[in-house]
Protein backbone atom coordinates (compact mmCIF):
# COMPACT_ATOMS: atom_id res chain seq x y z
CA UNK A 1 0.00 0.00 0.00
CA UNK A 2 1.33 3.45 -0.95
CA UNK A 3 -1.72 5.62 -0.17
CA UNK A 4 -2.72 5.99 3.48
CA UNK A 5 -6.04 7.21 4.82
CA UNK A 6 -5.48 10.50 6.59
CA UNK A 7 -6.17 11.39 10.19
CA UNK A 8 -5.61 14.35 12.50
CA UNK A 9 -4.29 17.62 11.07
CA UNK A 10 -4.21 16.54 7.41
CA UNK A 11 -7.67 14.97 7.51
CA UNK A 12 -9.08 18.08 9.20
CA UNK A 13 -7.69 20.15 6.33
CA UNK A 14 -9.67 18.06 3.84
CA UNK A 15 -7.20 15.49 2.50
CA UNK A 16 -8.48 11.94 2.09
CA UNK A 17 -5.11 10.26 1.52
CA UNK A 18 -1.40 10.84 1.96
CA UNK A 19 1.46 9.55 -0.17
CA UNK A 20 4.88 9.08 1.42
CA UNK A 21 7.42 7.92 -1.21
CA UNK A 22 10.24 7.15 1.24
CA UNK A 23 11.04 6.21 4.82
CA UNK A 24 13.48 8.68 6.43
CA UNK A 25 14.62 11.98 4.89
CA UNK A 26 18.18 12.99 4.08
CA UNK A 27 17.45 16.68 4.60
CA UNK A 28 17.61 15.71 8.29
CA UNK A 29 16.33 19.06 9.59
CA UNK A 30 17.16 19.49 13.27
CA UNK A 31 13.60 20.44 14.22
CA UNK A 32 11.79 17.76 12.18
CA UNK A 33 8.92 16.30 14.18
CA UNK A 34 8.68 13.05 12.22
CA UNK A 35 11.33 11.06 14.18
CA UNK A 36 9.41 11.77 17.38
CA UNK A 37 6.44 9.84 15.92
CA UNK A 38 8.47 6.61 15.81
CA UNK A 39 6.30 3.59 14.94
CA UNK A 40 3.20 5.80 14.72
CA UNK A 41 4.89 7.42 11.71
CA UNK A 42 5.64 4.08 10.07
CA UNK A 43 9.30 4.30 11.07
CA UNK A 44 11.71 1.63 12.18
CA UNK A 45 14.16 2.13 15.08
CA UNK A 46 17.04 2.78 12.67
CA UNK A 47 15.03 5.63 11.17
CA UNK A 48 14.55 7.69 14.33
CA UNK A 49 17.96 6.73 15.69
CA UNK A 50 19.74 7.79 12.47
CA UNK A 51 17.32 10.40 11.14
CA UNK A 52 18.72 12.23 8.14
CA UNK A 53 21.60 9.83 7.54
CA UNK A 54 19.90 7.72 4.86
CA UNK A 55 16.60 7.14 3.14
CA UNK A 56 14.71 4.11 1.88
CA UNK A 57 12.69 4.81 -1.25
CA UNK A 58 9.57 2.81 -2.03
CA UNK A 59 10.76 1.53 -5.39
CA UNK A 60 7.37 -0.05 -6.20
CA UNK A 61 5.49 3.22 -5.56
CA UNK A 62 4.31 3.58 -9.16
CA UNK A 63 3.00 0.00 -9.31
CA UNK A 64 1.14 0.43 -6.04
CA UNK A 65 -0.31 3.76 -7.17
CA UNK A 66 -1.64 2.15 -10.32
CA UNK A 67 -3.74 -0.15 -8.13
CA UNK A 68 -4.83 2.38 -5.52
CA UNK A 69 -5.62 5.62 -7.35
CA UNK A 70 -9.27 6.68 -7.56
CA UNK A 71 -10.83 9.79 -9.17
CA UNK A 72 -12.17 11.40 -5.99
CA UNK A 73 -9.04 11.23 -3.86
CA UNK A 74 -7.47 14.34 -2.32
CA UNK A 75 -3.82 13.42 -1.81
CA UNK A 76 -1.09 15.12 0.24
CA UNK A 77 2.53 14.26 -0.63
CA UNK A 78 4.08 14.03 1.86
CA UNK A 79 3.43 14.44 5.59
CA UNK A 80 6.54 12.48 6.66
CA UNK A 81 9.39 13.16 4.21
CA UNK A 82 10.25 15.67 1.52
CA UNK A 83 9.39 14.02 -1.81
CA UNK A 84 12.26 15.92 -3.46
CA UNK A 85 15.00 15.22 -0.93
CA UNK A 86 18.62 14.77 -2.12
CA UNK A 87 19.17 11.72 -4.31
CA UNK A 88 15.47 11.39 -5.22
CA UNK A 89 14.69 9.78 -8.58
CA UNK A 90 11.22 8.38 -7.92
CA UNK A 91 8.84 11.29 -8.45
CA UNK A 92 8.74 11.21 -12.28
CA UNK A 93 7.27 7.69 -12.13
CA UNK A 94 4.78 8.79 -9.48
CA UNK A 95 3.72 11.81 -11.55
CA UNK A 96 3.24 9.70 -14.68
CA UNK A 97 0.88 7.38 -12.81
CA UNK A 98 -1.06 10.38 -11.51
CA UNK A 99 -1.35 11.78 -15.03
CA UNK A 100 -2.68 8.43 -16.26
CA UNK A 101 -5.20 8.15 -13.39
CA UNK A 102 -5.70 11.65 -11.96
CA UNK A 103 -7.13 12.08 -8.47
CA UNK A 104 -9.32 15.07 -7.62
CA UNK A 105 -6.47 16.97 -5.93
CA UNK A 106 -2.75 16.33 -5.59
CA UNK A 107 -0.54 18.50 -3.37
CA UNK A 108 3.25 18.35 -3.15
CA UNK A 109 4.89 19.65 0.03
CA UNK A 110 8.58 20.41 -0.50
CA UNK A 111 11.43 22.82 0.22
CA UNK A 112 13.57 21.62 -2.66
CA UNK A 113 14.41 23.38 -5.94
CA UNK A 114 14.72 19.84 -7.30
CA UNK A 115 11.02 19.98 -8.09
CA UNK A 116 11.84 22.16 -11.11
CA UNK A 117 13.27 19.09 -12.86
CA UNK A 118 9.70 17.81 -13.25
CA UNK A 119 8.09 20.99 -14.63
CA UNK A 120 6.74 19.33 -17.78
CA UNK A 121 5.18 16.47 -15.81
CA UNK A 122 3.71 18.92 -13.30
CA UNK A 123 2.17 20.95 -16.12
CA UNK A 124 0.69 17.78 -17.62
CA UNK A 125 -0.78 16.78 -14.26
CA UNK A 126 -2.15 20.28 -13.65
CA UNK A 127 -4.11 19.93 -16.90
CA UNK A 128 -5.79 16.78 -15.57
CA UNK A 129 -6.53 17.54 -11.92
CA UNK A 130 -6.17 20.20 -9.24
CA UNK A 131 -2.44 20.37 -8.56
CA UNK A 132 -0.78 22.60 -5.99
CA UNK A 133 2.72 22.91 -4.61
CA UNK A 134 3.18 23.93 -0.99
CA UNK A 135 6.73 25.28 -0.77
CA UNK A 136 8.36 25.67 2.64
CA UNK A 137 10.43 28.75 3.43
CA UNK A 138 11.52 28.88 7.05
CA UNK A 139 13.90 31.85 7.44
CA UNK A 140 15.66 34.57 5.46
CA UNK A 141 18.82 34.35 7.59
CA UNK A 142 21.67 32.31 6.12
CA UNK A 143 23.23 31.67 9.55
CA UNK A 144 19.95 30.25 10.86
CA UNK A 145 19.46 27.98 7.86
CA UNK A 146 23.02 26.67 8.29
CA UNK A 147 22.33 25.85 11.93
CA UNK A 148 18.88 24.27 11.73
CA UNK A 149 18.66 22.84 8.20
CA UNK A 150 22.17 22.82 6.65
CA UNK A 151 21.31 20.38 3.86
CA UNK A 152 18.46 22.48 2.48
CA UNK A 153 18.61 25.07 -0.29
CA UNK A 154 19.56 28.67 0.53
CA UNK A 155 16.90 31.33 0.89
CA UNK A 156 17.40 33.06 -2.48
CA UNK A 157 17.17 29.77 -4.34
CA UNK A 158 13.90 28.92 -2.66
CA UNK A 159 12.41 32.26 -3.62
CA UNK A 160 13.59 31.71 -7.20
CA UNK A 161 11.96 28.27 -7.22
CA UNK A 162 8.59 29.64 -6.12
CA UNK A 163 8.79 32.32 -8.80
CA UNK A 164 9.70 29.74 -11.47
CA UNK A 165 6.81 27.46 -10.51
CA UNK A 166 4.36 30.35 -10.86
CA UNK A 167 5.94 31.40 -14.13
CA UNK A 168 5.28 27.92 -15.52
CA UNK A 169 1.66 27.87 -14.38
CA UNK A 170 2.00 25.65 -11.29
CA UNK A 171 -0.21 27.00 -8.46
CA UNK A 172 2.17 27.40 -5.53
CA UNK A 173 1.59 28.45 -1.94
CA UNK A 174 4.44 29.47 0.35
CA UNK A 175 4.31 27.83 3.76
CA UNK A 176 6.27 29.78 6.36
CA UNK A 177 6.64 26.63 8.40
CA UNK A 178 8.17 26.11 10.76
CA UNK A 179 9.05 29.73 11.46
CA UNK A 180 12.72 29.78 12.41
CA UNK A 181 14.55 32.86 13.71
CA UNK A 182 14.28 35.45 10.95
CA UNK A 183 13.62 39.05 9.99
CA UNK A 184 9.89 38.41 9.78
CA UNK A 185 8.93 41.67 8.09
CA UNK A 186 11.52 41.26 5.31
CA UNK A 187 10.66 37.57 4.92
CA UNK A 188 6.99 38.36 4.42
CA UNK A 189 7.79 41.10 1.91
CA UNK A 190 10.01 38.80 -0.15
CA UNK A 191 7.48 35.98 -0.15
CA UNK A 192 4.63 38.23 -1.25
CA UNK A 193 6.82 39.46 -4.10
CA UNK A 194 7.30 35.96 -5.58
CA UNK A 195 3.91 34.43 -4.71
CA UNK A 196 0.47 35.90 -5.53
CA UNK A 197 -1.40 33.42 -3.32
CA UNK A 198 -2.45 33.38 0.31
CA UNK A 199 0.20 32.65 2.92
CA UNK A 200 0.29 29.69 5.29
CA UNK A 201 2.35 29.88 8.46
CA UNK A 202 3.05 27.75 11.50
CA UNK A 203 5.54 28.18 14.33
CA UNK A 204 7.77 25.39 15.63
CA UNK A 205 5.94 22.58 17.41
CA UNK A 206 6.25 22.89 21.19
CA UNK A 207 4.66 20.92 24.00
CA UNK A 208 3.13 24.07 25.52
CA UNK A 209 0.79 24.41 22.54
CA UNK A 210 0.81 20.80 21.32
CA UNK A 211 0.42 18.56 24.37
CA UNK A 212 0.11 15.33 22.38
CA UNK A 213 1.65 13.79 19.29
CA UNK A 214 4.74 14.76 17.33
CA UNK A 215 6.90 17.63 18.47
CA UNK A 216 10.20 19.37 17.68
CA UNK A 217 13.31 17.25 18.24
CA UNK A 218 15.53 18.01 21.21
CA UNK A 219 18.51 18.82 18.97
CA UNK A 220 16.77 21.97 17.73
CA UNK A 221 16.16 23.06 21.32
CA UNK A 222 19.86 22.59 22.08
CA UNK A 223 20.82 24.71 19.05
CA UNK A 224 18.36 27.43 20.09
CA UNK A 225 19.69 27.48 23.64
CA UNK A 226 23.29 27.82 22.48
CA UNK A 227 22.38 30.71 20.17
CA UNK A 228 20.08 32.51 22.65
CA UNK A 229 17.13 31.84 20.33
CA UNK A 230 14.96 30.09 22.88
CA UNK A 231 12.19 32.68 22.59
CA UNK A 232 11.28 31.16 19.21
CA UNK A 233 10.06 28.14 21.21
CA UNK A 234 8.02 30.29 23.59
CA UNK A 235 4.25 30.12 23.09
CA UNK A 236 3.57 33.81 23.74
CA UNK A 237 6.39 34.91 21.41
CA UNK A 238 5.12 32.57 18.70
CA UNK A 239 1.56 33.85 19.02
CA UNK A 240 2.70 37.49 18.79
CA UNK A 241 4.88 36.71 15.76
CA UNK A 242 2.06 34.99 13.89
CA UNK A 243 -0.37 37.79 14.76
CA UNK A 244 2.09 40.38 13.44
CA UNK A 245 2.56 38.46 10.19
CA UNK A 246 -1.20 38.11 9.81
CA UNK A 247 -1.71 41.85 10.31
CA UNK A 248 0.98 42.76 7.79
CA UNK A 249 -0.32 40.28 5.21
CA UNK A 250 -3.91 41.46 5.65
CA UNK A 251 -2.87 45.08 5.18
CA UNK A 252 -1.21 44.02 1.93
CA UNK A 253 -4.43 42.39 0.77
CA UNK A 254 -3.24 38.81 1.25
CA UNK A 255 -5.08 35.96 2.91
CA UNK A 256 -3.14 34.48 5.83
CA UNK A 257 -3.86 31.37 7.87
CA UNK A 258 -2.26 28.80 10.12
CA UNK A 259 -2.83 25.12 10.84
CA UNK A 260 -5.62 23.13 9.20
CA UNK A 261 -7.31 26.31 7.95
CA UNK A 262 -4.31 27.19 5.82
CA UNK A 263 -3.78 23.66 4.59
CA UNK A 264 -7.46 23.46 3.66
CA UNK A 265 -6.70 25.97 0.89
CA UNK A 266 -4.42 23.35 -0.62
CA UNK A 267 -7.03 20.60 -0.45
CA UNK A 268 -9.85 22.43 -2.26
CA UNK A 269 -10.75 21.23 -5.72
CA UNK A 270 -10.68 23.92 -8.37
CA UNK A 271 -14.07 24.43 -10.00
Amino acid sequence: MILSRTSGFIAEAGFTHSLTPARNCTFGCSYCYVPTMRVQGGLKPEDWQRWGQFTTYKQNAAVLLRRELRPGQVIYCSPLVDPYQPGEALMPEVLRELIAQPPAVFVIQTRSPGILRDLELLQALAARCTLRVSFSITSNRADVLRRYEPKCAPYAERLQTVAALHEHGIPTFVTLAPLLPCDAEALLSDVMRVSPNGLIADPLHIRATKPRGATTRDIALVIADRQNEGKWFDASFQAALVDDLRTRATRAGRAFATGPEGFSWLARKMS
